[in-house]
């Protein structure tokens, strides 16, 4: 639940940044490479509502030989693990890809036929969404082309390509075209509905069949002690099945479940600690691998206290399984990794936020009771990202806070990142309009051109270094997965979100030299409501309601305070030309909201109040306002920006000497289909089922 998320399309918004110009071909299926230079291509590829874009790393070609071995070797761990995120998703999700990728190969999907084409954008979809549902939204997606061409096309190439598992093609036919085009067949991957059973009605693939939302309550309330002070996070590395009608937990390890992808995932690791740049990151790296050889919890808790001790070093590494977003009980973390560089002088230029975490937290409007008398540890570093897998691929956040174990951020801290080439990515390919479109007057679009990048990077690194840093439960309150339930992440991210504007418009920031005036804050406020209110509901389908948490965060927080401004108002819906604005009027006013809001956010997870917490997200953060919804997307248009991005990873070449890493060559693959039939070769490890 520490994540910051950045779609392309509020990317636009919130830095207006000018779009470089982007010729690379559409839907092409060749494996063409291209090497950074001033003319570099962001912009790859664009299907459906999503852009495929590409990053470039500064400073890999500063790394001396055994970085760049020591990198190599992590990214291998990395895409090793690739295929537990598809199985996690959905039970299916590897039968479906792997069929892809056999029509993919074969060459038979002509992509100049309307069914080739809709076929084509389908793989591209589920390639995108690690699985069959749609990365954010979760619902099922459905191709756009016809049942029988699909059908077809599974005739015409070599069975031996095929995942039939001992089935015929006929019987192995039927079944993946029910999986692939019933619309009411396994529609939902993660439900939030909390009038239903969350389990049952959720199609992702955490727990076996029969077990529901009372079994998994049961289940762990059993196993937890609220009077443990260090409480393992129980759940993260298993799937909760049923196994003689009794309910017990299918461990994610060696020799147990995945353990096909986590024995190449181990031995990758080996092969990285034997090149480590130092002692902290042999340690760590000894934790994790005895972590996926056990499966023990309280190893994974000893890796992250150590990982987060460890903070020299050019190399880090995120691994693991660890947010869950994608378990609607909160308690199985989704396998993911980033490995990544430092970049010292961009870090050098944030360090200030961590050095004042204490004044933060002090100064913090919430009650003392919920403050931390001392905060430790917190490191914040700007980062380039290598190589991304899992669940953080190609979709990936701009800014990550490990580790989640309440009680190792209380005690020792926690790493904050801001991934600043991925954010540079997104910078150079937002497209241009947004401001002329949805700014209510010229001062607020001067705002943002001048201060957008600051003001959206600032607020990137107030919510990981000082947000989710922030706060403590009360004494005996269980964990935020317990008690707050599907709420919590969407709490929790609101949490952070509220902490970062409420000092974003502090004189404190002005003070120690990390913004020039408070202008930033206003022009991070402008954009903050206008995604809230309008633009983010462009992702949503008509009829729909906000179920992601980072999205019901947002509307949350803006629908709050436009009501509770009103009697002031500090927020008014204004009309110019038929279309509709959210205008701030008292950006004072609206900060002493913020404030009262993070006090009782914060109030709510330390006590654990879970009525409260469904109260707000209910009340503000689900339910959308058709018109708008009708009206944003009209208006979006003529822009042509797509809601989502994601991208296409580095590709790593060891040079050897013997078996010996000389050196390591980078390059930047511009053809996203290539790239995932690449991964689907060299990087399948678990059965498809």
């Amino acid at each position: 639940m520490k994540k910051f998320f950045l779609s392309l399309g509020v990317a636009a918004m919130l830095l207006s940044i000018q779009s470089c110009d982007s010729s690379a071909p559409k839907d092409a299926i060749d494996a063409t490479v291209i090497t950074p230079a001033k003319s570099f291509e962001y912009k790859a590829d664009e299907f459906a509502d999503v852009s495929i874009l590409r990053y470039n790393v500064p400073g890999f070609e500063a790394l001396t030989a055994q970085q760049k071995a020591f990198v190599y070797y992590l990214s291998q761990a990395a895409l090793s693990g690739r295929d537990m995120i598809y199985d996690q998703n959905y039970k299916h999700n590897l039968l479906v890809r792997k069929t892809l990728e056999s029509l993919l190969a074969s060459k038979l999907v002509d992509d100049n036929t309307p069914d080739g084409k809709g076929l084509l954008i389908y793989a591209k979809r589920v390639f995108f969404s690690n699985g069959i549902h749609h990365h954010y939204s979760s619902d099922k997606l459905i191709p756009a082309c016809d049942a029988a061409y699909f059908e077809a096309l599974i005739a015409k190439v070599d069975p031996a390509s095929l995942p039939l598992n001992g089935l015929s093609v006929a019987d192995f036919t039927k079944k993946i075209s029910k999986i692939v085009f019933d619309p009411k067949f396994d529609s939902k991957r993660v439900s939030r509905d909390s009038n239903t059973d969350l389990v049952t009605s959720s199609a992702m693939n955490m727990y076996g069949e029969g077990v529901t939302q009372q079994e998994v309550e049961d289940f762990y309330r059993n196993k937890v002690d609220r009077n443990n002070p260090r409480p393992v996070a129980h759940g993260l590395n298993s799937k909760l099945i049923k196994k003689n009608g009794k309910v017990v937990e299918d461990t994610y390890k060696v020799g147990g479940l995945y353990t096909e992808a986590l024995e190449k995932v181990v031995f990758w690791l080996e092969k990285a600690k034997s090149v480590a740049e130092n002692e902290g990151q042999q340690k760590w790296l000894s934790l994790l691998i005895d972590f996926y050889k056990t499966g023990d919890l309280k190893t994974f808790d000893d890796f992250s206290v150590a990982w987060t001790n460890t903070t020299e070093g050019d190399v880090d590494m995120i691994h693991g399984f660890i947010e869950v977003y994608g378990d609607p009980m909160s308690y199985r973390g989704a396998y993911e990794s980033i490995i990544e560089i430092k970049d010292p002088e961009a870090s050098k230029r944030m360090a200030a936020l961590a050095q004042y975490a204490q004044w933060f937290e002090d100064h913090s409007p919430i009650a003392k009771a919920h403050k931390k008398d001392k905060v430790v540890g917190i490191s914040y570093k700007v980062v380039n990202a290598v190589m991304e897998a899992g669940d953080a691929a190609p979709s990936t956040p701009v800014g990550v806070n490990l580790p989640n174990s309440n009680w190792i951020r209380k005690e020792y801290g926690s790493k904050a990142v801001s991934l600043g080439n991925i954010k540079n990515a997104y910078e150079e390919a937002a497209g241009p309009g947004m401001l002329d479109e949805f700014a209510w007057t010229e001062a607020e679009k001067e705002r943002a051109i001048k201060y957008g990048t600051l003001s959206n990077n600032m607020r990137t690194a107030l919510h990981e270094v000082v947000g989710h840093a922030s706060g403590q439960l009360e004494a005996g309150v269980g964990t935020p997965k317990e008690t707050l339930k599907n709420y919590a992440n969407a709490l929790e991210e609101s949490r952070a979100d509220l902490v970062a504007l409420y000092y974003l418009m502090d004189q404190k920031l002005v003070d120690i030299g990390v913004i020039p005036n408070l202008e930033v804050g206003k022009a991070a406020y402008d954009a903050f409501i206008r995604n809230g209110m309008m633009l983010q509901l462009r992702r949503l389908e008509e009829g729909a309601i906000i179920e992601q948490a980072h999205m019901r965060n947002r509307a949350m927080i803006a629908h709050w305070l436009f009501e509770k401004g009103q009697q002031d108002k500090v927020i008014t819906r204004e009309q110019r030309d038929g279309k509709t604005f959210f205008v701030i009027n008292d950006y004072s006013k609206m900060r002493t909201l913020l404030g009262t809001l993070l006090k009782e956010v914060q109030r709510i997870k330390s006590q654990g109040d879970y009525e409260a917490g469904k109260a707000l997200i209910e009340n503000y953060g689900v339910q959308v306002d058709a018109e708008i919804r009708a009206e944003v997307i009209k208006r979006y248009e003529p822009i042509g920006s797509k809601p989502y991005g994601g991208f296409i990873q580095p590709s790593l070449t060891p040079v050897m000497d013997g078996d010996k890493i000389v050196d390591v060559k980078i390059s930047y693959p511009s053809d996203f289909v290539q790239q995932m039939l690449h991964y689907g070769k060299e990087y399948a490890f678990l059965p498809a089922k």
